[in-house]
């Protein structure tokens, strides 16, 4: 029964949780899908964590497609080795992971040390940061200590099929009984994460900010030093 719950009823919950909610936001708050800069309070530790922050995030979202959603029988087909794979992943993985958490630190001191920013972050703000902190720190942790000093845990027999099924709505729940408990956990953080969406500011995260990485950034400047031309 709890497997059932865990592995069905919790994930369609959360889902289902993100989707009304982001329906709901978008009807009647569209004004606030937005994720205001605060560079204007402070800019070198924002102009540090920030590119950490999203560029880690785009990585990692890559990383999970490539683990999660892509089947293990293409990698076989294409001739990609488990060693490989997993070298690659570990690598690869450890680094988004990293740059994640580092990001995430960062952003989050930032909020903490200067009064500026912090006297306008809200409670939805922080609660952002430390969740995503959880989901990346333990991503993190899982993927450069555990599969480097436990085992090279294979997922994608487990955890990916049981994943794909919840979109066809033929969930098989008994795959996730023997994946280790850090890999359940980090999945039910995940879903919790994700329901959370909605009532915070990441909600700008589904208006694909395609042009984010490569956009000018945005400039403010001191009006001192500037004479006010007169009005005629």
């Amino acid at each position: 029964m709890a497997s059932i719950f865990l592995w069905v009823i919790f994930p369609y919950v959360m889902g289902t949780i993100m989707i009304f909610g982001l329906l709901y936001r978008y009807a009647f708050r569209q004004i606030s899908w937005a994720a205001p800069s605060t560079e204007i309070f402070e800019k070198k530790w924002l102009s540090i964590g920030s590119p950490l922050f999203h560029w880690g995030i785009v990585f990692a979202f890559i990383g999970h497609i490539m683990g999660v959603l892509i089947p293990k029988r293409f990698y076989e087909a294409a001739g990609v080795r488990d060693e490989l794979y997993h070298a690659g992943a570990i690598i690869g993985g450890g680094i988004a992971g990293l740059m994640v958490v580092a990001g995430l630190v960062i952003l989050l001191i930032r909020r903490i040390k200067f009064e500026r920013v912090r006297i306008h972050a809200t409670f939805a703000e922080f609660f952002s940061i430390i969740a995503l902190l959880v989901v990346g720190g333990l991503g993190a942790y899982m993927t450069i200590v555990y599969n480097t000093t436990v085992t090279a845990y294979e997922y994608r027999a487990t955890i990916g099929p049981w994943f794909r099924s919840l979109f066809v709505f033929r969930p098989k729940h008994e795959l996730m009984d023997g994946v280790p408990l850090l890999f359940k956990v980090h999945v039910i953080a995940a879903f919790l994460f994700f329901a959370s969406i909605p009532f915070t500011r990441l909600v700008h995260l589904f208006s694909f900010p395609a042009r984010y990485p490569v956009r000018a950034p945005q400039q403010y400047r001191s009006r001192a030093g500037y004479k006010r031309i007169p009005e005629k």
